[in-house]
């Protein structure tokens, strides 16, 4: 038998059966009823010994106890039903002490203040009133047991209250718990994301140089066999291997994100400075590139987002461009804002057909450049241009990015 959820109601455990409820106060009920008739057994002075029917109203008194938890009203005006003739025949009155007690703490400790400042209040009313009608002597003795009524119900307040407390307390722990498993999942998923926008951004732009590198070797080596360019081959080749390098760097510090336990295995993020970089790549793929930037300064996220959707439109320039391309790269500041402009003079890449090829599912190169935009609360527009060509515009707010 657990005595704690006996005694302190509806405390603990919230998988307690009604079975299992009905059983404990029923042997917290015959447990009072086996002290209630050994104390009117052994006890005289203070009422007359019970007779027939004073055994029956004492252990009658006791049975709605057994439901004092699952109504606990109910079973108080049980009590009461039986208790009142019992004290009005004067039977020895400290027999149904121990039951009465527990019904007050009882209402007290389930119930509702206003209901048991009301209940208590009617209780000692009663008592007192009758007590004091039967003389001063009566009256005094009334008093000095109103003050156990008043302790019990002092102390089924005390323990409602600490009761909804500690619920209050596993409550918030429970929400905080809850908050922080969404935190974690939102984390990993916003990782996950960044994660394969970096790597799409990365390979794609390596692997297109590579393949444009390698056809103009090729083309060196098929145009005149007899008369080798051998310095062009040399060339085409060292700048293949040259975007190996910087490939094989890059996607080393993308992969330690994954090896690492938290955001400091981040590294250093791309930056405007890289920008020069990305240009010259893009001219050893046979491109003209004309960058401009009038500010190199900018927050890091917003400097990295620029910098990826540099690097995913020059990758798309000249993958679709075709030959003599010309790319023009424009990054200003304008108030609070980083306004970004990237436009070729070639072929605008092939617009996504309602049924895909089967052996070329659709790019996500558009799409991972506006969520780079979306990432840093700004907007990115792209699309053909009226001369020809291909445009991407980006505006960037810096003002609300550390």
């Amino acid at each position: 038998m657990d005595v704690k959820h006996i005694l302190v109601p509806g405390l603990g455990r919230r998988d307690v059966s009604a079975a299992r409820t009905l059983r404990e106060d029923t042997l917290l009920a015959a447990a009072a009823a086996v002290a209630a008739v050994v104390i009117a057994l052994t006890t005289s002075g203070n009422g007359r010994h019970p007779d027939a029917l004073g055994w029956v109203l004492l252990l009658a008194a006791h049975i709605p106890s057994a439901f004092r938890r699952r109504a606990p009203l109910r079973a108080f005006l049980g009590l009461v039903v039986c208790v009142a003739p019992y004290h009005a025949l004067d039977y020895n009155h400290t027999a149904p002490m121990i039951v009465s007690m527990t019904a007050l703490y009882t209402i007290a400790a389930t119930g509702r203040t206003l209901r048991t400042l009301f209940l208590g209040a009617g209780v000692l009313g009663i008592m007192l009133g009758v007590k004091f009608a039967e003389g001063m002597t009566e009256g005094k003795e009334a008093l000095r047991i109103s003050g156990w009524i008043v302790a019990f119900l002092l102390v089924g307040v005390i323990v409602r209250v600490h009761r909804q407390y500690v619920a209050s307390v596993v409550e918030r722990a429970e929400r905080a718990e809850r908050t922080r498993e969404e935190e974690a999942r939102r984390r990993v998923a916003e990782e996950r994301l960044r994660v394969a926008r970096d790597l799409h951004d990365l390979l794609a732009h390596s692997i297109t140089l590579v393949g444009v590198q390698t056809s103009v070797a090729a083309h060196v080596l098929q145009a005149d066999p007899d008369r080798l360019d051998r310095a062009a081959v040399a060339k085409a080749l060292d700048d293949i291997a040259e975007t190996c390098r910087t490939a094989r760097g890059e996607l080393r510090a993308t992969l330690e994100v994954l090896r690492a336990g938290s955001d400091d295995g981040r590294g250093p993020l791309p930056g405007l400075d890289g920008l020069p970089d990305l240009a010259e790549a893009a001219r050893t793929a046979g491109a003209t590139v004309d960058l401009s930037v009038e500010n190199m300064e900018a927050p890091p996220a917003v400097g990295a987002a620029a910098y990826r959707i540099v690097q995913e439109a020059l990758t798309n320039a000249v993958r679709h461009g075709g030959p003599g391309l010309t790319v023009r790269v424009g990054i200003r500041s304008r108030g609070d804002a980083l306004h970004l402009r990237v436009a070729d003079d070639g072929a605008p890449p092939p617009s996504p057909s309602p049924g895909p090829e089967p052996d070329r599912p659709p790019g996500f190169g558009l799409l991972g450049m506006r969520e780079r935009a979306r990432s840093v609360g700004g907007t990115l527009d792209a699309g053909p241009r009226a001369q020809g060509g291909f445009e991407v515009a980006a505006v960037l707010p810096t003002g609300g990015h550390p």
